[in-house]
C-alpha cells in the first residue's frame, strides 16, 4: 500500500569508506538515513520517491562531515536530524548522542538514562531500528559483559567504529599534554 503523503528522499551512496559502502538519504527537512549499503535491513519506506542526488545540499554536508570524521577531525556531528520511529525509538536515539566520543555504555545503563532500567530489550530492540547510523552512535552501546553484540552494519564495523573512536580520542588528549 502506498503512503498517502509521499515525499521526495535524496541519496547517494559512499562507496569507499572504512567501514564498506554507506548509503546516506536526506529529506529537505534532514538526514533521515545513513545505512551500511544495500544490505541493512533498515530500509527508508519506498512509499517516498527515492532520488539518487549527490548534490543535495544537505548530503554534500553529511558526506564531508562523515569524511572528517573517518579522518579522525570530527568527534561530534553537527546536522539536522529527521528520523522516522515511534516516540520510544525517538527518545533511545537521542540518549544515543549523550554517549560520550570514544566511550561506550550497556544497553542497561542506556534504559537506565531513559529512567526505566528494566527496559534494556526495549532500548536493545529501538537501538536495532536506528535508521542514522554512525552520526546515532548506536556502535556505542555494548552488551552488560562488555561484549560488542548487535549492529546494523556487522559486528566487525561496531568493532573498527569503537577503535577509532578511542584511538582518537587517545591522540586528541595527547596532544593536549
Amino acid at each position: 500500500m502506498m503512503k498517502e503523503n509521499t515525499m521526495n528522499l535524496y541519496t547517494t551512496t559512499l562507496q569507499e569508506t572504512p567501514v564498506g559502502p554507506l548509503e546516506v538519504t536526506v529529506a529537505d527537512d534532514g538526514v533521515r538515513a545513513i545505512r551500511f549499503g544495500p544490505d541493512d535491513w533498515r530500509r527508508i519506506d519506498l512509499g517516498d520517491v527515492l532520488i539518487e542526488q549527490p548534490d543535495h545540499p544537505l548530503i554534500v554536508e553529511t558526506v564531508r562531515q562523515l569524511e572528517e570524521y573517518f579522518a579522525g577531525d570530527r568527534t561530534d556531528f553537527d546536522l539536522p536530524l529527521a528520523p522516522e520511529g515511534s516516540q520510544f525509538q525517538k527518545q533511545a536515539w537521542m540518549a544515543l548522542r549523550t554517549i560520550p566520543y570514544g566511550e561506550t555504555v550497556s544497553y542497561g545503563e542506556q534504559a537506565r538514562r531513559l529512567g526505566d532500567p528494566n527496559k534494556a530489550r526495549a532500548v536493545g530492540a529501538a537501538n536495532g531500528r536506528n535508521p542514522i547510523g554512525i552520526v546515532v552512535p548506536c556502535h556505542r552501546v555494548i552488551g552488560s559483559s562488555g561484549k560488542l553484540v548487535g549492529f546494523g552494519g556487522g559486528l566487525d564495523a561496531k568493532a573498527w567504529l569503537l577503535d577509532h573512536e578511542r584511538r582518537t580520542a587517545r591522540l586528541a588528549e595527547a596532544t593536549l599534554f
